[in-house]
């Protein structure tokens, strides 16, 4: 399985325009920080990249066009999710402050508690996503969330500890 690898150090331009769209979608953007990671590129979505892979998408969908973990329901819905992490040793916890040795995902739900998004953090305490098809952004936690973005609110955050 391809494994995507990430450098939080690792920096791309994009036109101004292209930051004003991102920023209008997640007005917290702007204010708390961000940087462009990754080129856009379709091949893989957020789901995908907080398992750290970059080869495919992954999504619950119940025709099986995407990957989805076996003996995992596909179903879009909060448990399915959190099932999905557990299957690679994430355990639910109850806040996103940096620890030694754990690695965090956090994942976003809509008004009706349908998960949207998945941030997994990064060794200097701040986040990674993949905006959908388009690029992948190093954050904090709460330039994405919020009632007027795509993504929601975070509703679970889960822990693993990093294999040493």
């Amino acid at each position: 399985m391809g494994r995507g690898s990430w450098n939080s150090h690792m920096s791309i331009e994009y036109p101004s325009s292209y930051k004003s769209k991102l920023e209008k979608n997640f007005p917290g953007l702007a204010d708390s920080g961000y940087k462009i990671t990754s080129p856009e590129t379709p091949r893989y979505n957020c789901i995908a990249w907080s398992f750290e892979e970059n080869i495919r998408w992954w999504w619950p969908d119940q025709d099986e066009i995407y990957y989805w973990p076996n003996n995992v329901p596909r179903s879009v819905n909060l448990e399915s999710f959190i099932l999905a992490y557990q299957k690679i040793g994430y355990i639910p916890c109850f806040n996103d402050n940096l620890e030694p040795n754990c690695q965090k995902v956090a994942i976003f739900v809509d008004n009706n508690g349908a998960p949207t998004h998945a941030a997994r953090q990064l060794p200097n305490g701040k986040w990674t996503s993949k905006l959908g098809p388009e690029v992948d952004i190093e954050h904090e936690l709460e330039g994405i969330a919020g009632q007027n973005t795509p993504y929601g609110n975070v509703a679970q955050i889960l822990k693993r500890p990093i294999n040493q």
